[in-house]
């Protein structure tokens, strides 16, 4: 990665939420050698679209290029400017910290937040040159995350809970087809609180956003879920 390659002073982090065993969990990063973790991120080509640049992003790190995918924030605090761990995260590595100074300087992060099905046979976990591990962990037992992380995840999470009906999050999150209380146990994962059932529901319903179909037969027939997508 060469100076001259990238914009300088521009980076991005990336949220990118999944949904596994009613529970939502976040991808994190694990450097070498250091004990840092960390967002997915990383620097914008001169050549490239800021969109572009992040979904390549993501594609490295998860095999997918076709997720939900939207920006929300920017994070350029003064707190967050602290060269030397990054210097320690390219030692570690075994780096030429002269090098690749420019990684030291102060650098902008555009934050964006991603949705994806967990369990899509597609995705393939994989880290980058400086990472030990790229795996998911529970957003309620996140290990500590450098520089200013940790308020990332907690601004993403709370622009997910602001647009939780109006971006249709469970489409990202579900198969193509699900039950009713599928989907209620996307929406208390996101809220972290539990929801009453026939109230859910019916707020649901009258919000007219999902197809039903055909009963999900699995032993006594009466007793079978109708089985919903997401109207287009």
């Amino acid at each position: 990665m060469k100076e001259k390659e990238y914009l300088p002073h521009i980076a991005f982090d990336s949220v990118i939420f999944g949904f596994s065993e009613n529970k939502l969990k976040i991808l994190i990063m694990k450097y070498h050698n250091t004990g840092l973790f960390a967002l997915p991120g990383g620097f914008v080509r001169r050549d490239e679209n800021l969109n572009d640049a992040v979904r390549r992003g993501l594609k490295e790190r998860t095999g997918l290029d076709n997720i939900y995918l939207e920006q929300f924030y920017t994070f350029g605090d003064l707190t967050r400017f602290k060269p030397e761990v990054m210097k320690t995260i390219l030692e570690a590595s075994g780096y030429d910290v002269n090098e690749y100074d420019w990684m030291l300087n102060r650098f902008i992060s555009i934050s964006y937040y991603a949705l994806i099905n967990y369990k899509n046979k597609d995705v393939v976990l994989k880290p980058d040159a400086l990472s030990d591990s790229c795996d998911w962990y529970d957003v309620q037992e996140l290990p500590a995350l450098m520089l200013d992380h940790k308020q990332i995840v907690e601004k993403a999470l709370q622009t997910l809970r602001d647009n939780l009906e109006r971006k249709l999050v469970g489409v990202n999150l579900l198969p193509p087809l699900f039950t009713m209380n599928d989907l209620q146990k996307v929406y208390e994962a996101i809220l972290g609180e539990k929801l009453r059932r026939t109230t859910f529901q019916r707020k649901i319903l009258g919000l007219g956003i999902l197809q039903r179909h055909e009963k999900q037969y699995s032993g006594k027939a009466h007793k079978a879920p109708f089985l919903y997508s997401f109207k287009a």
